[in-house]
C-alpha cells in the first residue's frame, strides 16, 4: 500500500473565488494527470486535508478516479475536530459533501482548535502516514502558509525516503497549454 498526500495553495491564494473559475479546470486537469500517474505507479490512497483549494480539488479528482481505479481510496483528514466551522455556509457544505464522499475521514486531534501546534501535529501525522507528496506551490508567493508544509517535507526528507513533487506556476502554465491542446483536439 502506498499513500500520497496532495496539498498546496488555498483557493484565495490563487485568486479563485468560485467553482466556475477557469483556473479550477486547469488545476483539476493537472491534479488528474499527476494522480493518475501516481495510481499507475502503485498509489492506493490519497490522503489530504479539507482546505479550500488544492486539497478539496484533489479529493474531487480522486473521487472521480475511483470509478476507473476501483482499488484506489480517498481520505480526508482534518487537523482538529471543528475544522471549517468558521467558514461561510457554502464552504462548510462543500466540506461536508467531501467528507461524506470519501472512503475515510477523521480529525487528527479529537479536540476543537486550541493552538497552532495542532497544525504541526497534523503535518507530522500526514508525513508519517504517506510515502510521498504532491504540493502545488510556487516559492514566489511568500505569504502562503504552504511554504511551512514544504519546509516540513524537506526536513523530513533529510532522514526518511519520502518523495516530493512540486508544481509551480511555470508547470501549471504547461498544464494549461496542454489542456488547451486537448480542447483543440475536440474541435
Amino acid at each position: 500500500m502506498e499513500r500520497i498526500w496532495i496539498t498546496g495553495f488555498r483557493s484565495f491564494e490563487l485568486g479563485i473565488f468560485g467553482a466556475k473559475d477557469p483556473k479550477v479546470t486547469v488545476l483539476k486537469f493537472a491534479l488528474k494527470k499527476q494522480l493518475t500517474t501516481a495510481i499507475e505507479e502503485g498509489v492506493t490512497w490519497l490522503i489530504t486535508g479539507g482546505q479550500l483549494g488544492i486539497e478539496q480539488y484533489a479529493l474531487e479528482v480522486g473521487n472521480q478516479l475511483r470509478t476507473e481505479y476501483p482499488e484506489f481510496k480517498t481520505a480526508l483528514m482534518t487537523p482538529f475536530q471543528d475544522f471549517g466551522q468558521n467558514w461561510n455556509e457554502n464552504n462548510r457544505a462543500l466540506l461536508g459533501t467531501l467528507q461524506a464522499s470519501v472512503d475515510f475521514t477523521q480529525a487528527v486531534s479529537q479536540k476543537p482548535y486550541q493552538d497552532p501546534g495542532q497544525f504541526k501535529n497534523y503535518q507530522n501525522f500526514m508525513l508519517q502516514h504517506t510515502e510521498r507528496a504532491i504540493v502545488v506551490y510556487d516559492q514566489q508567493v511568500e505569504a502562503s502558509k504552504v511554504k511551512f508544509t514544504v519546509q516540513a517535507i524537506q526536513n523530513y526528507q533529510k532522514h526518511t525516503d519520502y518523495g516530493l513533487t512540486l508544481i509551480d506556476f511555470d508547470r501549471l502554465q504547461e498544464y494549461s497549454d496542454e489542456y488547451a491542446e486537448t480542447l483543440n483536439d475536440w474541435e
